[in-house]
């Protein structure tokens, strides 16, 4: 590999980096006259720069290396050129994708109601769907090709000339034959024409680059175009990226694999061994009796509360019918489901397109990438087949009692109800300054290694009726699969242990069989959790804790699940002294000072300052996979708002509601979110106000959450509280105006309560509020502006008459539709006296934002106190802002991010 180097620095750090990276500097290696040596003629300076840098392992390919004498790559600078012989590769065949149905148009109506007319049309005008689940699945596939077409099977290549149009494309054409034409005749007229049409060319380039980047832009600045949104940041990341698929895979021996057939059969091989090999157990002696009993005909609102759980824009399985199929066709498709359901559950028998898969490898992000064992296998399967493991999962729950101990999948319960009950019993015992000794146990393979026949025999213990314990029975009959690498697919193999990971009954499923095999090992909780595989076991002392881990080993291990040695971690908190590890089976559990349990960092001594850097970390890592889109200053605050708190937020606050935080540490992550913050919004001249997730306000301008994360924010408020009075501190320090308290102004207003005399400013540089920010900046004296409840009224005794410079108010109905009312106006320069009506009464909520800058010529430490104008009366409504007087100042646009 060659690389060309201008030579602008230091000639000894050029050395120093050619004999660090063990190259050669090409030009060296050939003796050649002056004339061929110097690379930059000025005047009447000559001396060489430009320098061809080369590893010397490949030194041998290079045969010649000169400055070529007449021509130039810039001013001054002539061109150097090296010869070298290289090895033609073989052009790699273009790997193809798979044809897919573009199901996708079906969240657009007309699109949908297109599919619906053709469907009753090739079904001879029928509205009922065929009983038959091959004719009707087919009709679907058949007339979703025809009405939405089928993707090209080419992969998308991601051009840099995406914005290319006609206009250039002729543009350029035309330069190309100018450039002939002056190359065969070198008049100046030829070569003014040519200069010409270059000067065109670049214009109509950047005409077309400013229309295209605008359009892209505007789309995604609407709700139709958030998802493109969320595309183009993964794309941006996947392109900062120096590999983006992994094709080559290692054997069982650590030998690389590069062929394509080859790298397929590995995959078969390892996911062949892992789905039908069972570890070691003991068969069991006595019986259960089973449950027979009759069960009720599925009926149509068991469907509808299925199709409702169900996600949609989810990777399709083998049958390639989504669940926008079921969505879109309605209550035809409720009627054609339920029937289908029956007949499934009444001969126990489902169909046969069912029983297929696709196996997807997704790297666990840690270990060899190149090694299968660092890959967990997720099924797609028939999205109706998924329908119906739910009808059967919400029976079964109804049916099956879970004990306490069990967190995962459970409802009403989470991972943060188990770390929660595991950093209070922590805190407890080092409060009583006593030791704590936790195990924390791993199964192998945990999914992929239950023995069928347990899960049977489970179930029935459970008491599962005999009907539904032989369908799920048939759900496991002649399963098949096929892996889906980098490479393409494998072949086809059969799966005869574990349970299928991806389906929407698997979880449930587990959950029963811990629950049996854990009877009469397991204590109470919190001395006791699980969530699925994931095992806590807690005790005063370290001989009662190995003795319990030695009766959970036994239990589990006889039923054909194998504890790991290797994963399973010991942690004595509030150690007093070295008291040594536990033992299992004779081997010492790996002692830690720290354990990721559930993605929540505990440690031994109780404090929580590395679960903070780590938050801090997953905050980063997440802002990174969106920075294209955050630090692109040509989105709107909106739509970075959005990204901002559905990809880094939730990464940076996950399970913190479990954590006693101290000042230090809700500081550091205060400063990590401002630092994203400042990031964000390099550049721009708009000062953007983080709004509060409370009032009929936000959830009228579509800001509030859905339930759990309501409850989530509620739960850390002195860390959203830091969060936000000190963001409202920076932009005062940096805006020189006041913001008021619109926690206080938006219930005002919402409640109808009577007016506030004095809202209270929420910054620490203005409230003296301890505890957030300090005394990082002096307070200044500011000019304030203020807006009345009903009305405005403004007096000036200023010299100046254009303090005001624009009052913008909302008026909000109290519905889904956000519009201005008749007595909502925007006005500049409010003459003395003059009343702007605003209405908050009633069924109408009307705010108001208003703002100043400084003028350029000012900054916060050169306010003049003495120029101030006369405050403007507040009532219960208006948010404060202050500013200096001038005539000049421009708009700043406040928004909620």
């Amino acid at each position: 590999m060659a690389v060309v180097v201008n030579l602008g620095l230091d000639r000894s750090d050029f050395l120093r980096f050619a004999k660090r990276m063990d190259m050669g500097v090409v030009n060296t290696y050939f003796q050649k006259r002056e004339e061929h040596r110097v690379t930059y003629k000025s005047g009447g300076r000559r001396t060489q720069v430009d320098y061809i840098l080369c590893r010397r392992g490949n030194l041998k390919e290079i045969s010649d290396c000169k400055v070529v004498v007449g021509e130039s790559v810039a001013r001054q600078h002539r061109m150097v050129v090296c010869r070298m012989t290289l090895m033609v590769c073989k052009k790699k065949k273009r790997s193809k994708i798979e044809k897919k149905t573009k199901w996708w148009k079906l969240k657009k109506e007309e699109c949908c109601e297109e599919f619906r007319q053709k469907l009753r049309q090739a079904l001879g005008g029928q509205v009922v769907l065929p009983d038959d689940w091959e004719t009707t699945a087919e009709v679907i596939r058949e007339t979703g090709r025809k009405v939405l077409g089928v993707s090209s099977g080419r992969r998308k290549e991601d051009k840099e000339t995406w914005w290319w149009n006609e206009e250039v494309q002729d543009s350029i054409q035309r330069k190309r034959l100018a450039k002939k034409k002056w190359d065969m005749d070198r008049t100046e007229e030829n070569r003014q024409e040519y200069k010409e049409l270059q000067r065109r060319v670049k214009r109509e380039v950047s005409k077309a680059k400013q229309k295209a980047y605008d359009e892209l832009y505007t789309r995604l600045d609407t709700r139709e175009g958030e998802k493109d949104l969320y595309r183009l940041a993964r794309q941006r990341d996947r392109d900062g990226k120096d590999v983006q698929q992994v094709r080559v895979i290692k054997d069982r021996d650590g030998r690389v694999l590069t062929s394509e057939k080859s790298v397929q059969r590995r995959w078969k091989e390892y996911f062949e061994e892992l789905m039908n090999e069972e570890n070691e157990r003991e068969k069991r002696v006595e019986g259960v009796n089973s449950v027979e009993q009759k069960v009720d005909k599925i009926r149509k609102d068991e469907v509808r509360k299925a199709l409702k759980r169900m996600k949609s824009g989810k990777a399709v399985g083998p049958d390639n019918i989504p669940v926008e199929v079921w969505k879109c066709l309605g209550e035809a498709a409720v009627e054609f489901l339920a029937s289908l359901f029956n007949r499934v559950l009444e001969s126990e028998r489902m169909p046969e397109e069912w029983r297929r898969s696709v196996l997807v490898p997704i790297f666990k992000n840690k270990g060899d990438v190149q090694s299968c064992s660092n890959y967990r296998g997720i099924k797609l399967m028939s999205h109706t087949m998924k329908l119906w493991e739910r009808v059967v999962e919400a029976r079964l729950r109804k049916v099956v009692e879970i004990c306490e101990q069990q967190y995962g999948f459970m409802p009403r319960k989470s991972t943060t109800d188990a770390i929660f009950a595991l950093r209070i019993l922590m805190e407890k015992y080092r409060d009583g300054q006593r030791e704590l000794h936790c195990v924390f146990v791993d199964l192998e393979k945990a999914y992929d290694r239950v023995p069928r026949e347990e899960l049977w025999y489970c179930m029935r213990k459970s008491g599962v009726a005999e009907k539904y314990v032989r369908v799920v029975q048939d759900m496991y009959e002649r399963s098949r699969t096929v892996v889906r690498c980098a490479v393409g697919q494998t072949e086809e193999f059969n799966v005869e242990v574990g349970l299928h990971q991806g389906s929407a009954l698997s979880p449930f499923l587990f959950a029963i069989v811990m629950d049996q095999l854990s009877e009469e090992v397991r204590q109470e909780s919190p001395w006791t959790m699980m969530f699925a595989d994931d095992i806590v076991i807690c005790s005063e002392s370290r001989e009662q804790v190995e003795e319990n881990l030695e009766r959970w080993r036994f239990a589990l291990e006889r039923r054909g699940m194998k504890v790991s040695r290797s994963k399973t971690e010991y942690m004595c908190v509030n150690e007093r002294e070295g008291s040594g590890t536990v033992r299992l089976q004779g081997e010492e559990v790996k002692k830690v000072q720290e354990f990721k349990y559930l993605g929540s960092t505990v440690q031994s001594n109780g404090e929580c300052g590395k679960e903070v850097k780590k938050r801090v970390q997953a905050g980063w890592n997440g802002w990174r996979k969106v920075s294209g889109v955050l630090c692109d200053q040509k989105i709107s605050a909106r739509i970075k708002g959005k990204v901002y708190r559905t990809v880094v937020r939730p990464a940076m606050l996950s399970g913190l509601e479990t954590v006693s935080l101290r000042k230090r540490q809700e500081s550091e992550l205060e400063k990590t979110r401002l630092a994203r913050i400042r990031i964000a919004k390099k550049g721009s001249s708009s000062a953007y106000l983080q709004s509060k997730r409370n009032g009929r306000l936000n959830e009228l301008l579509d800001l509030t959450g859905s339930e759990e994360e309501e409850q989530h924010m509620n739960k850390i408020p002195s860390f959203l509280e830091s969060q936000h009075h000190h963001l409202l501190h920076c932009l005062e320090k940096t805006t020189a105006h006041e913001f008021v308290d619109e926690q206080l102004y938006e219930q005002n207003c919402i409640e109808g309560a009577p007016p506030l005399q004095n809202f209270p400013s929420r910054s620490p540089s203005i409230s003296s509020t301890e505890g957030f920010t300090g005394t990082c900046c002096t307070h200044h004296s500011h000019k304030r502006f203020a807006l009345p409840n009903a009305s405005l009224s403004t007096t000036h005794t200023h010299t100046h008459t254009q303090d005001l410079q624009e009052l913008s108010a909302i008026h909000i109905q109290c519905g889904d539709q956000l519009s201005l009312g008749p007595s909502c106006r925007s006005s500049l320069n409010l003459k003395p006296n003059e009343r702007a009506q605003i209405n908050c009464r009633g069924q109408q909520i009307t705010t108001a934002i208003i703002s100043l800058p400084l003028p350029s010529s000012f900054s916060p430490d050169s306010i003049n106190t003495s120029s101030m104008a006369p405050t403007i009366n507040t009532t219960s409504m208006a948010p404060t802002i202050n500013t200096t007087s001038s005539s000049s100042s421009s708009i700043v646009k406040v928004s909620a991010l």
